[in-house]
């Protein structure tokens, strides 16, 4: 029998699909008629009220006079401003991941003592089984990290005597173990790509005790595991900003729809991997960096506002770039003057430009920062103004602290695996009912034909 080649796109496969197309192309305006929310968000982009939560809240609107308008977007982790907590452990001097996992999982912040001991649950859950690595994790390295992180995750459920068991205290060990191995199965997992694939040394450092989480994710993936003390600084501040966002996301939406079925843990995180991975939702600090760096290489003058525009008019123009017609890092679906992620990084990604010596790239980022909604409001019709967003200084620090694109949602991933556990214990908590959504039909109803009567299409 000839050798099949699987990944291979055939003639046949071409047609089928054009076919499959054809069959399942609905007219437009039946979701108009049928008052569909398509994506799950009105005519003005308003999510709909899908459910409740405590653990967190996203605002970017203030009444005045009686009326809903446009304000600076604000974003709360159980009733606590983000810019708060950032403040607050930045000027005390401490790592702030862990404080932040303790308050989103029980509501409160933990003092001295319960932070401590946290940190020594987190650190002795920080390690994976007997040969994990060498039998899981080397075996045929993907290319992508996402689906490296996501078949780790399922397998772990090989390893676990209680997989199935959806007990609360059961799940919470389930999750709190997953928010310690994220960066090891994260960073292991390119280790391997990089070694397979590319041809570079392997390293297998192991995780310490006495380091954060952002301190061993510098630890384990560097040759040498040096870091200064700013960069991991930095890389905590970026995993608190992207922690949560909200129940309405599509990964932490994800959560709850497979938490509903009563699906065990791995398969539900796995679930959120997969949408974290789209494009659409983790992958945007990519095309930032990589747009950003298609833009130096073209520009003449970083500092001239008026090339600096005309390049942004040739993105919105499909003439430049992917030719997608997007400047990538800017708007958002519930934002519009501003993402506070955004403004709370943009202070921590100067210093750590001056420490890299990349002050002219910092400030290009600045003038497309200032230029970009401009030049949105002049080229297209918008409802509501447009801020860049958190991803769009994201990708700039992971690329000044030398983290491997590969790794870019994966990073996103250990940051929201906080969320997505707060969430599905919420869910459980809750005891609600299995989620779905109601879809109309709007096909005909046809007569059984034989086969023999069947005329080929």
């Amino acid at each position: 029998m000839e050798h099949q080649n699987f990944s291979e796109i055939t003639p046949e496969l071409i047609r089928l699909a054009k076919l499959s197309e054809e069959s399942n192309i609905i007219d437009s305006s039946l979701f108009t008629r049928y008052d569909v929310k398509r994506g799950l968000r009105d005519l003005n982009g308003k999510g709909v009220l899908a459910g409740l939560t405590t653990i967190s809240d996203v605002r970017a609107t203030e009444i005045i006079n009686g009326e809903s308008v446009p304000a600076h977007g604000r974003l709360f982790y159980r009733g606590y401003d983000v810019e708060d907590l950032v403040h607050g452990f930045s000027k005390e001097n401490r790592f702030g991941f862990e404080e932040v996992t303790y308050l989103l999982l029980f509501n409160k912040l933990p003092n001295k003592q319960e932070l401590a001991e946290f940190q020594e649950l987190l650190s002795a859950y920080r390690t994976l089984p007997t040969s994990f690595v060498r039998d899981i994790i080397m075996k045929a390295p993907s290319r992508d990290m996402m689906n490296t992180l996501a078949r780790s995750v399922l397998t772990m459920y090989s390893y676990d005597d209680r997989a199935d068991d959806t007990s609360l205290p059961n799940v919470l060990r389930q999750c709190l173990q997953l928010i310690s191995i994220f960066p090891l199965l994260s960073i292991y997992g390119y280790q391997a790509y990089s070694h397979y694939h590319d041809g570079n040394s392997l390293y297998i450092h192991q995780p310490q005790p006495h380091l954060s989480t952002a301190e061993n994710i510098l630890h384990i993936l560097r040759p040498d595991s040096h870091y200064t003390e700013l960069e991991a600084r930095i890389l905590d501040v970026a995993l608190v900003l992207h922690m949560e966002h909200g129940g309405g996301n599509n990964s932490t939406f994800t959560t709850h729809v497979v938490t509903s079925s009563l699906a065990d843990t791995y398969s539900v995180i796995a679930a959120a991997i997969g949408s974290l991975k789209g494009p659409r939702h983790g992958g945007a600090n990519i095309k930032v960096v990589q747009m950003f760096d298609e833009m130096m290489k073209v520009l003449n003058d970083w500092n001239d506002e008026e090339e600096v525009a005309v390049y942004l008019k040739k993105l919105l123009h499909k003439e430049a770039f992917d030719h997608a017609g997007l400047i990538y890092g800017v708007g958002h679906a519930v934002y519009s003057k501003s993402d506070p992620r955004a403004v709370i990084f943009k202070n921590f990604v100067e210093k750590l430009s001056v420490e890299k010596g990349l002050e002219k790239e910092f400030n290009l980022y600045s003038l497309v920062e200032k230029l970009a909604p401009q030049v949105i409001a002049e080229e297209r019709q918008i409802y509501k103004g447009v801020s860049v967003n958190v991803d769009f200084y994201s990708g700039f620090v992971y690329k000044m602290l030398g983290l491997p694109q590969e790794l870019f949602t994966p990073i996103f991933a250990i940051a929201r695996i906080v969320g997505w556990s707060a969430h599905r214990m919420e869910e459980l908590a809750n005891n609600g009912k299995i989620i779905r959504p109601a879809y109309k039909p709007v096909g005909y109803d046809k007569k059984y034909t034989n086969i023999a009567d069947r005329k080929k299409k």
